[in-house]
């Protein structure tokens, strides 16, 4: 339709259209009524530092291998003390900002990660992560030590993705034994919560990601 035609356009037809804008912004009491019915799930974590909403997770497919979606220098990358005593440390944002697989759904979530031995269909093995680890060592700049553990930001059980961008050389308290770490705790929760509904997939994802030392208090857990 040309500029000449719209001119043209009858007045109870400009009506019926403004008419129908109107309606389109405002909000049925129907529709109202169904919203404040719905039951309180949490969708998102908490704002970030500075009042922004933290990002979505990156989304990556990478069942049994690692991903190499970044590339990262030696020395680039360095994790933040939170509390070296209980062994509470952050990885790098920008090296680690966390990834999610889009083949786990909150949808599907009963047959995937909310089913018992999902991890182990879609972990890579030693001999693949092994010299991914080795690598992203040099890149925080750490060496290596038996109680470092190469750790998913988020979790496989939290539909986390084996990539660089999900993975980082995670330091530990320094009287551990081994490389079970306060992070695997949180974990657990997030996937406890998020396998009976009382938090959403993508909000353990985003909290996780963001900071797993606060995700729990984040989301209210």
């Amino acid at each position: 339709m040309n500029f000449r035609n719209r001119l043209a356009l009858p007045t109870a037809f400009l009506f019926a259209a403004l008419t129908l804008a109107g309606c389109q912004q405002g909000t049925h009491p129907a529709e109202a009524m169904t919203k404040a019915a719905s039951p309180a799930v949490p969708q998102a974590v908490a704002a970030v530092p500075g009042g922004a909403a933290a990002a979505a997770v990156k989304s990556i497919h990478s069942p049994g291998v690692v991903a190499t979606d970044e590339q990262l220098a030696a020395g680039q990358c360095s994790a933040k003390v939170v509390d070296a005593a209980s062994g509470a440390y952050l990885p790098d944002p920008a090296c680690t900002p966390g990834a999610a697989d889009p083949a786990v759904t909150q949808e599907n979530i009963d047959s995937t990660i909310c089913m018992g031995g999902y991890t182990a269909t879609v972990r890579p093995p030693a001999s693949n992560t092994d010299k991914v680890k080795a690598e992203s060592l040099r890149e925080y700049g750490q060496t290596a030590v038996k109680t470092t553990e190469y750790d998913h930001l988020i979790s496989l059980e939290l539909g986390g993705t084996n990539s660089v961008s999900n993975l980082w050389p995670e330091p530990n308290k320094a009287s551990a034994t081994g490389t079970t770490n306060p992070k695997d705790a949180v974990e657990n929760t997030l996937h406890k919560a998020v396998c009976t509904h009382r938090v959403t997939l993508s909000a353990a994802q985003n909290a996780i990601a963001h900071n797993w030392v606060t995700a729990l208090k984040d989301l209210g857990l």
